[in-house]
């Protein structure tokens, strides 16, 4: 490996670990410049997932003060998305990629719809709440649906996952964006690191590990940045930011394979 490529791999890991803790997406970054350098499709997304751990836990850790009293919340989603990583963490190693990536520019749009739609929605689930004293009993079987299915597509590819947590908590919570986004910190923290875990038990050979490296060092320094940045950024703005990045992920999944 080349001087410039180990430069801009882990220059990709921490642009990545940014995006990541901001909105989400950063395997769009990461993905295509490892296969732009020759790296075999598998191996570079078995790498990439195990390198983009350490973002994680920088980002999750610079959220922590959105998530002062959340410990509940997070207790009865982690275990969500848990499961749905170990599902799709396996579904990659036994399918081919086009059988499920298929489904998921459809599954961004509909995000970013909720994205768009989500303080009308909150809204008028605030005004449900002052007048009834509470939140439909649909939104929490839904929520913890939309983080299982969250959690398999991370399992499995990754790039968005981010996207669309955050259209379904935009549209069926009522917590402040900054907190979601640090829900969303957590929930991918979780996903990625079963993810990486079932990897380590049954698909060492297709790891490289000057790449996990070189994208854990970059997404480490990129997760603590992103996490200052992303905490002062307005919430119009920050959902400005995940449709724009959820428009992208949609053009790079479907003409750009």
């Amino acid at each position: 490996m080349s001087v410039w490529s180990v430069v801009l791999i882990a220059l990709s890991g921490a642009w990545a670990g940014l995006i990541n803790t901001i909105v989400g997406s950063g395997t769009l970054i990461t993905f295509p410049t490892l296969l732009f350098f020759g790296v075999n499709p598998l191996v570079a997304n078995v790498s990439n997932n195990i390198g983009l751990v350490a973002g994680g836990v920088t980002g999750s850790w610079g959220y922590r003060h959105e998530l002062d009293g959340q410990a509940a919340t997070l207790r009865r989603l982690m275990p969500l998305s848990f499961v749905g990583a170990v599902v799709g963490a396996t579904l990659l190693l036994v399918l081919p990629a086009e059988a499920f990536r298929a489904i998921v520019p459809v599954l961004i749009v509909v995000a970013l719809v909720l994205v768009l739609v989500g303080p009308r929605l909150q809204a008028r689930a605030a005004l449900r709440e002052a007048g009834d004293g509470g939140r439909p009993g649909w939104h929490a079987p839904v929520i913890a649906v939309g983080v299982f299915v969250a959690g398999m597509y991370g399992g499995y590819f990754g790039a968005a996952q981010g996207v669309l947590l955050m259209g379904l908590f935009s549209a069926l919570s009522s917590e402040p964006l900054q907190r979601l986004n640090g829900y969303k910190n957590v929930l991918a923290l979780v996903v990625n690191f079963v993810a990486a875990g079932v990897f380590l038990l049954f698909a060492r050979d297709s790891i490289d590990w000057l790449i996990v490296v070189l994208i854990a060092g970059g997404a480490f320094v990129g997760g603590i940045v992103g996490a200052r940045v992303g905490r002062r950024i307005p919430p119009a703005v920050l959902r400005g930011l995940i449709i724009t990045i959820g428009l992208v992920a949609v053009v790079k999944l479907v003409w750009f394979p």
